[in-house]
């Protein structure tokens, strides 16, 4: 068995054993399938769409593009009025930012079906397959993280990291220049943050679809297992090193910082969530806890994305760009030690070196169905 299939067998032994696992822990045999598809399936997608436009009209050559679409849009230039009445239409039903999202969207749909007349089917296995495969397996992991959660105390290494920190840093840590942040910055700059901050998992929905329409499915899938198993690696690391994040050991943390971020409650909710789970308290559902501190999935993903679209250069420069953001953003929200964001590092080395390798379609077993497809940027 080739090493970048292993993916697969790892995500089936980890099926396997979920059912056992999670009821030697008391857990739930239930996930909360309306938030998780919801946030998912719709609100990610909707975004993954937008950014995959967006890169596509930076990285690929304009033929394969926006040129065709602005020429037909020049050739017949009403053909602007209905997509801006569509556009106005959702701003006075939402906000203008949801409106150009949903509106992008539909345009690049619209141009990608034109493109692909006769292929909708290929097309949309292309995309679909993979996006089903990376929904199932994330299942798994949130499963395992609440499982290791309710065997391991989630906060035990959180002040051995904070150590470890300290001697990065030379005696400061995350927790001061967050708190130098707060005194320095208004809400508008944390704000900005936290859009950065969320904003990495659009990053990876973009590049699935990237991949599946420029590459073929089976590269998609690839990319998919690369993904998934860095996030099993990350388990066996949090298995053995939990902690929380430098928010947990702040003394004060929750007086200081703006309790009118999303980031606040999270870390309240995440906190309190962990005791809980820890303390073996009944809960309905497994959801969108998420409670892996080491390594930093929010470096891990980003760097296996940049992997697989480096063919496109300017692409990766504007990636490379947002993900230097990031990491400010995740430091100033004081999220992850710096010794996480390091670790991240090499586990995503070891998930590219294992599934992340030289594609071939022969070698993969390409077939008519999952050949390349034309991509589309409106």
């Amino acid at each position: 068995m080739k090493p970048r299939y292993w993916h697969y067998w790892i995500g089936l032994v980890l099926l396997l054993a979920v059912v056992p696992v999670l009821r030697s822990q008391h857990l739930p045999l239930k996930f909360d399938w309306i938030t998780l598809g919801i946030a998912y399936w719709f609100v990610l997608a909707a975004q993954s769409i937008f950014v995959a436009a967006v890169l596509s009209v930076i990285g690929l050559p304009g033929k394969q593009g926006l040129g065709p679409l602005l020429a037909r849009y020049r050739e017949k230039p009403l053909r602007i009025i209905p997509v801006l009445l569509y556009f106005a239409i959702l701003v006075w039903i939402t906000t203008w930012l949801k409106a150009l999202v949903l509106t992008v969207d539909a345009v690049a749909l619209l141009e990608l079906l034109r493109r692909n007349k006769g292929q909708v089917r290929q097309t949309a296995a292309a995309v679909l397959a993979p996006a089903v495969y990376l929904f199932f397996g994330f299942l798994m992991v949130l499963a395992y993280d609440c499982a290791i959660v309710s065997v391991r105390f989630n906060f035990a290494m959180d002040p051995a990291l904070a150590a470890f920190d300290q001697w990065l840093l030379h005696g400061h840590s995350v927790s001061e220049l967050t708190h130098w942040a707060v005194q320095t910055f208004p809400i508008s700059f944390f704000k900005a943050l936290e859009f950065i901050y969320f904003g990495m998992f659009t990053q990876i929905g973009a590049a699935l679809i990237l991949v599946a329409l420029c590459e073929g499915r089976m590269r998609a899938l690839q990319f998919v297992g690369t993904i998934l198993l860095s996030y099993y690696i990350a388990l066996a690391v949090f298995y053995i090193w939990t902690a929380q994040g430098p928010y947990y050991l702040c003394v004060g943390h929750f007086s200081r910082f703006p309790a009118s971020l999303q980031i606040y409650n999270l870390q309240k909710t995440l906190i309190r969530d962990a005791l809980a789970l820890w303390r073996h308290e009944p809960i309905r559902r497994i959801s969108t806890d998420y409670f892996i501190g080491l390594p930093c999935m929010h470096i891990v993903q980003p760097m296996i994305v940049l992997w697989f679209l480096r063919r496109w250069r300017r692409m990766v420069i504007a990636l490379a760009g947002y993900d230097l953001l990031l990491v400010a953003a995740i430091l100033l929200l004081e999220m992850h030690y710096v010794i996480d964001i390091l670790a991240g590092l090499p586990v995503a080395a070891v998930a590219i070196a294992i599934s992340g390798g030289p594609f071939r379609g022969h070698d993969a077993g390409i077939t008519d169905s999952s050949r390349p497809m034309e991509v589309v940027a409106p």
